[in-house]
């Protein structure tokens, strides 16, 4: 079976003045605070978020 492709995503900007669903997209790729890294699955649902709030985001395969 392949091995699936990740994502390291990290929160670049604050969520200082954002609206409610760019927090709850932030929120939903499992970022808490600035500078904070998680690593996703690169799923199409993942990607629909990360595009949607790519601003405040960077974006790098893991």
């Amino acid at each position: 079976m392949a091995k699936k492709k990740q994502l390291n995503v990290t929160l670049r900007r604050s969520l200082n003045g954002r609206t409610e669903k760019h927090r709850a997209c932030v929120s939903g790729l499992g970022l808490r605070r600035m500078h904070h890294t998680v690593t996703v699955e690169d799923t199409p649902e993942n990607r629909g978020m990360i595009n949607k709030v790519s601003y405040l985001l960077n974006v790098e395969e893991a």
